[in-house]
């Protein structure tokens, strides 16, 4: 597949690289010529330096028989004016990211074909980890009735130490699955020979109504919280704010910048704004902030969030989750001060691999320390597999089936479970098994 990316950013960047690795002929158009250097250095991917509105830019880009489109500057209106522009020469199919809502309205009818918005989907992300805090990452599917939950393994874990297969035999009627175990940067499929180590970084699929025993033996607890800290006034930190408000958490908002403290005041009555430094001791303590739940830092430098995370832990604040531009970061500071990550660049990318993948793909997970995906594909009346179990499909050892859903039912397979045509399954697989999947069950 031929695919132009616009903008060569932190979402731009990381899906090109993603894009490109998988063996997808990859196009960025970057206007600042410095970025585009860079760029073309560290990814395997043609670069131009050029404007991406710009129909001779897209041309030479190859967009006119490109497969897809996507536009990803930092400027809305860039994204919607290539957008329009690929739309003209003939592109099939154009993302675009947008976040002014008065832009968002009109897009479509100028050839939009998705319209994302990265700030939305980190606020929904964070949301999710304020209502059950004590886990690193939390991904819905069917509709919430599973979730596939990120956490890592304390020394005092009940399954520390522990093979798999040794931990099913301690549990009946298990209703969940450690899918992938992610350690030193590494990233393992997990099977019945698997050991859980301390440290390592596990990701749990589980029957949303009967998480707490799993999350129970690996030392993780949920709580949700009910007073939340949120260091900076950033967009995703307001809309972060909005939402906690309307599930009744109260919500404490903290950044420098008087103006827009104040117009974040204004604007929300229900969050109390504090004009201040978000990473001042004597902050925490004189206002209260240090009896909070949890602390989200969300300011739009990862310096900033590191030390307010580090300065809300030592405070006494329980959780600390901190947003990074850097994902590289993300793995070097587990398990010392901060307990979970989110990033706008994965929240765009996993809007955006959805659309890429199409087909029977009805959604795209990635995750911020592993180039694993996790992937809810229909399974097809002409598969293969259709009506075999999974202990008879024999699946290579870079995927795993962790959840199955069937008409009104969601469950958390075992070997023996049967897969049917109509079936979603989420399978979790390493980048070279990622096409597998579809050829597979699609």
């Amino acid at each position: 597949m031929r695919i132009v990316v616009i903008g060569a950013g932190a979402v731009g960047s990381h899906l090109a690289e993603r894009l490109s690795v998988e063996g997808q002929d990859v196009v960025v158009v970057e206007s600042d010529q410095r970025t585009a250097v860079d760029v073309q250095e560290e990814i395997d991917c043609l670069v131009i330096n050029g404007n991406g509105s710009s129909q001779e830019i897209l041309e030479q880009a190859g967009a006119d028989k490109a497969d897809l489109f996507i536009a990803v500057t930092s400027s809305d209106a860039v994204n919607v004016l290539s957008a329009h522009a690929a739309a003209k020469i003939g592109t099939p199919r154009r993302i675009a990211r947008v976040e002014d809502p008065q832009l968002r309205a009109g897009a479509a009818a100028l050839g939009v074909d998705l319209l994302i918005d990265p700030g939305d989907a980190t606020a929904r992300e964070l949301e999710l980890l304020v209502r059950q805090r004590g886990v690193s990452e939390v991904h819905e599917f069917a509709g919430g009735r599973l979730e596939l939950i990120g956490g890592y393994i304390g020394p005092d874990a009940p399954a520390s130490g522990m093979a798999l297969e040794e931990l099913r035999q301690q549990v009946s009627g298990w209703s969940w699955l450690i899918a992938a175990i992610i350690r030193h940067g590494e990233t393992i499929i997990a099977r019945g020979g698997t050991r859980i180590l301390p440290g390592d970084h596990v990701l749990i699929m589980v029957e949303t109504d009967k998480a707490g025993a799993a999350l129970d033996m690996l030392g993780l607890h949920l709580e949700p919280a009910r007073k939340v800290v949120i260091l900076g006034a950033t967009r995703v930190a307001e809309l972060t704010a909005k939402r906690l408000c309307r599930k009744n958490i109260q919500t404490v908002l903290v950044d420098q910048d008087p103006d827009r403290v104040r117009r974040i005041a204004t604007d929300n009555p229900r969050v109390v704004a504090i004009n201040g430094d978000p990473t001042d001791p004597k902050l925490f303590h004189s206002e209260g902030l240090d009896s909070a739940d949890a602390a989200l830092a969300l300011t739009g430098w990862d310096e900033i969030n590191i030390l307010g995370s580090l300065v809300a832990k030592a405070m006494g604040v329980p959780t600390a989750v901190a947003r990074f531009h850097r994902l590289d970061l993300v793995s070097l500071l587990a398990g010392v001060g901060i307990d979970g990550a989110v990033s706008s660049r994965l929240s765009a990318a996993n809007e955006i691999l959805r659309f890429v993948r199409r087909g029977r793909i009805h959604s795209v997970v990635t995750f911020q320390d592993s180039d694993a995906e996790a992937l809810e594909i229909e399974v097809d009346d002409s598969s293969e597999f259709a009506g075999k179990s999974l202990r008879d499909i024999h699946l290579p050892h870079d995927m795993i089936v962790g959840g199955i859903v069937r008409a009104d039912r969601a469950f958390v397979p075992r070997g023996q479970s049967k897969v049917k045509a109509g079936d979603r399954l989420i399978v979790i697989a390493l980048p070279g098994a990622i096409q597998l999947v579809g050829e597979l069950f699609g």
